[in-house]
């Protein structure tokens, strides 16, 4: 349940005239183990009591929480595409963010890994995996051909 519901309902409590311990009570009898300790039911009582209204949390000042957005994961992804060989830290310093939030975009937002030195996409399909072993074999053949020639 989330934290908004509980206090509501200390809140609808807290308007019927019912005291700290009631509205504890009844909300162990209600939620049982998942219930708000009594310390959260005291500052809620006395915050409604002091005149608030609202169950919501008040805006902070500071950076939000969840500085990942559709926005700069596109930005990201459009980064890779054109270079698949960028490295994570450059990634990171293009959209002014951590090395961290830069990794996990790549890697759980866009589902890609590092593979030989690029930023390859995780799922491959088997046609995807196929198509890169014929390059690889035949690139690997033309090294070898290009070799023997030069003896």
């Amino acid at each position: 349940m989330k934290k908004e519901q509980y206090r509501s309902a200390i809140r609808f409590l807290f308007l019927n005239g019912k005291t700290c311990e009631e509205i504890k009570t009844k909300l162990d009898a209600v939620y049982g183990n998942s219930s708000p300790s009594m310390t959260t039911v005291r500052y809620w009582f006395n915050e409604f009591k002091r005149g608030r209204s609202s169950v919501f949390d008040e805006e902070r000042p500071g950076r939000p929480a969840d500085v990942i957005t559709e926005e700069i994961v596109e930005k990201v992804h459009d980064m890779i595409l054109a270079d698949r060989r960028t490295k994570v830290h450059e990634v990171a310093e293009a959209i002014d963010v951590s090395y961290g939030t830069a990794f996990n975009i790549l890697h759980d937002n866009l589902r890609m890994k590092r593979l030989s030195a690029r930023w390859v996409p995780r799922l491959l399909t088997v046609d995807n995996k196929w198509m890169r072993l014929s390059i690889s074999n035949c690139a690997t053949n033309c090294c070898r051909i290009h070799r023997t020639l030069r003896i």
